[in-house]
């Protein structure tokens, strides 16, 4: 409590969560078998080098996670980057760049409702896709109006869920190789082909990769719910994404291994599909296809609204937003207004992009990427500048190097993700411009740097 009141805030989330229930939050967020959905096209943006996409993108966000959870000791508050930009830079920048990861937080739940909707359609077609993402969005805003206790114990069981299927996969697919199951083949080509290795093709392969390692961030979100310390929230996003980056890289290997000729899928949307039947049969093929379903449809779901609505509720305490968004259940200690606010959104949403999921994973990577770079940048000023910091290692050269994988991989965005992001940006540059000239909100936080 004394942390918030040195911010102006007073306690009004339940602190309850642990070192532990912040990992497994982070780890069903980002979800363990999220390559599942995407490995087709890592493997034909990388030239078949998956290994080493995963591998880069979990040094980059390693480093990235060293500025998260040093900014996160200094300003244990909910909010993320939008608060760490805001107090650590300047507050019209850090507004602007909340506004984009709202875009961020915002479309993952609709967008992983639609992956998950999908899937259930090619099961059984005779569903209106609709009424699978009506039947998602509730049970997640139950889930969370209940409180974030509720949903840390979901995702245990879902976590559980994950790594047995993993396990079968991978048990499989090693199966498979020592068979000689056709076409596979062992060899350094997942993590090295020097006949295809170029900076630009794998940079450009990690903007890919890199949507499977959004959500790693939102554990700051959850700063007013954590108990043990302000170093809690750093020591968990540090520890969630070597945990990902191990089962990603691995699992992609394998899986290379078993399938080496990416140009031979029959769809690259099906990938992982078909080579789960190929070494485990119907029967793995149908427990990869609804641990997806679970994992992506439901269980992210369900934890990019909690971010979302802790987002929302911070930037509404700010008088960024309205702000009856901010009112917290005097039962449940939780955001329940921007909770149901977001899920009335991704209702929205989904209907808007239906046929369209594409468009709204180039915006979901624009916001994400947009959002690492500010946050090293940050950490540079902040330290370097403002605070006269000695300690150059940890704050300058690990956010230079984040910076120099997390930004280089934001400018090899497709041009139409590029291109949405920034209008998205002009819009909430109007926005802030109404804010401060019209409705008289200051922008600016107290304390904050003045860059």
């Amino acid at each position: 409590m004394s942390d918030l009141n040195k911010f102006g805030y007073k306690q009004e989330l339940k602190r309850s969560l642990t070192l532990k229930d912040l990992v497994v939050y982070g780890l069903v967020w980002a979800v363990p078998i999220a390559p599942f959905v995407v490995f087709g096209y890592v493997a034909e943006a990388s030239k078949g080098m998956v290994g080493l996409t995963y591998l880069l993108t979990m040094v980059g966000m390693l480093l990235t996670a060293n500025s998260y959870a040093r900014l996160s000791a200094e300003f244990p508050v909910a909010g993320s980057s939008y608060f760490y930009v805001s107090k650590g830079m300047n507050g019209h920048l850090g507004f602007l760049i909340g506004w984009s990861v709202i875009l961020d937080y915002l479309l993952v739940p609709p967008l992983m409702y639609l992956f998950g909707a999908l899937a259930l359609q090619a099961i059984m077609p005779g569903v209106p896709l609709l009424v699978w993402v009506v039947l998602f969005i509730g049970l997640a805003t139950i889930i969370n109006y209940r409180g974030v206790e509720l949903t840390m114990k979901v995702n245990k069981y879902i976590l559980g869920g994950q790594l047995i299927v993993l396990a079968w996969f991978l048990i499989a697919c090693l199966i498979g190789i020592s068979q000689g199951v056709e076409g596979s083949s062992v060899s350094v080509k997942p993590l090295f082909d020097g006949g295809n290795f170029s900076v630009g093709l794998i940079m450009g392969a990690i903007s890919v990769a890199v949507l499977n390692f959004i959500g790693t961030d939102a554990i700051t979100t959850l700063s007013e719910e954590t108990k043990g310390g302000s170093k809690t929230i750093g020591w968990a996003m540090v520890l969630t994404i070597l945990f990902l980056g191990l089962l990603f890289v691995t699992q992609t290997v394998v899986a290379s291994w078993v399938w080496p000729n990416y140009a031979t899928f029959g769809s690259l949307d099906t990938s992982i599909y078909e080579i789960a039947l190929l070494v485990g049969g119907k029967a793995l093929h149908w427990a990869v296809t609804l641990s997806v379903v679970v994992a992506i449809g439901f269980a992210c779901s369900i934890n990019a609204q909690a971010s979302s609505s802790r987002l929302i509720y911070a930037m509404s305490r700010d008088k960024k937003l309205p702000r009856a968004l901010s009112k917290v259940h005097p039962k449940y200690q939780t955001p329940y207004v921007s909770n149901i606010v977001a899920a009335v959104l991704s209702l929205i949403v989904c209907t808007i992009f239906a046929s369209k999921s594409a468009e709204l994973t180039l915006l979901v990577n624009f916001g994400a990427l947009l959002g690492f770079s500010i946050v090293n940048v940050t950490c540079i000023y902040y330290f370097l500048v403002r605070q006269k910091s000695k300690n150059y290692f940890a704050h300058l050269i690990m956010p230079l190097l984040g910076l120099s994988i997390v930004g280089f991989a934001f400018c090899s965005l497709d041009k139409n993700a590029l291109t949405l992001g920034c209008v998205w940006l002009a819009v909430g540059l109007i926005y802030m411009l109404y804010l401060k000239y019209v409705s008289k909100v200051q922008i600016s936080l107290p304390q904050e740097s003045g860059i």
